[in-house]
């Protein structure tokens, strides 16, 4: 396993919005992933009161979950953490890694957005991730995950315009899919108002709903439901994975 410090290195790296926190919050401004943990947590477990969110970056979507819940944040990432400190300072966010972070608490929500589970490509660390999210639930918590249930395989780039703290940028983006390793790989051209340009390379790993299943099962979660709330079945590349904690 590689140390929480190089994999944070990595992962700012090669994402152009982990190395600027403040564009992050621009481009996730319109994202409406918080709105849906508490519509699925309203659904399967109203009566929560406490949330521990893994992989909270910039802590954009705690700051609303806040609101509704008694929330603690956790990010690998030091520079996001820091920003989130200046940005949200009534926030309990804190640096950990996900596989091995303990916080000596159980909550009645574990959630794990934004595709954070993505970033973690290995069987064996994806499992010591699951065992994080039991470590954390109390009997009959629920766990919610938003990940990538199945590439994106469009052969065409797509560009659009991006509105930043600084102007208008161009992105150009183009998926590539490794079968073998399930890797969906996001190849990104900036285009950024100052004329300079920056290329990302994102690396994400696909867990089909019979994988998350089985890594939930096997942590002592019962899946709920596979979602990607538009009542029309499940479509499209990403969706929420929605458990509750079986064991005492």
């Amino acid at each position: 396993m590689t140390s929480p410090n190089t994999e944070a290195e990595h992962v700012e790296a090669t994402n152009l919005l982990y190395r600027d926190p403040a564009l992050y919050d621009a481009v996730q401004s319109d994202n409406t992933g918080a709105e849906m943990c508490q519509t699925l947590i309203e659904l399967h477990r109203p009566d929560a009161r406490t949330l521990v969110d893994f992989g909270c970056g910039t802590g954009r979507d705690l700051e609303i979950l806040a609101k509704r819940f008694e929330c603690i944040g956790v990010d690998l990432q030091p520079g996001m953490v820091d920003y989130a400190h200046q940005a949200r300072p009534g926030l309990d966010i804190r640096t950990g890694d996900m596989r091995t972070v303990r916080l000596g608490k159980r909550m009645d929500v574990v959630t794990c957005m934004g595709n954070s589970l993505a970033y973690v490509h290995d069987n064996e660390a994806i499992g010591q991730i699951f065992a994080t999210f039991a470590a954390h639930a109390w009997p009959g918590a629920l766990l919610v995950l938003c990940s990538p249930v199945a590439p994106i395989t469009r052969s065409e780039p797509t560009t659009a315009t991006v509105d930043t703290p600084r102007g208008p940028a161009t992105v150009t983006i183009r998926h590539t899919w490794d079968l073998r390793t399930q890797i969906n790989t996001m190849h990104r051209h900036w285009a950024l108002p100052s004329g300079d340009e920056a290329r990302d390379e994102i690396r994400r790993r696909v867990l089909f709903p019979r994988e998350l299943e089985r890594y939930a099962n096997g942590v002592g979660f019962e899946v709920l439901d596979i979602t990607n709330g538009t009542g029309a079945g499940l479509t499209g590349p990403t969706a929420y994975t929605v458990a509750r904690y079986t064991r005492s």
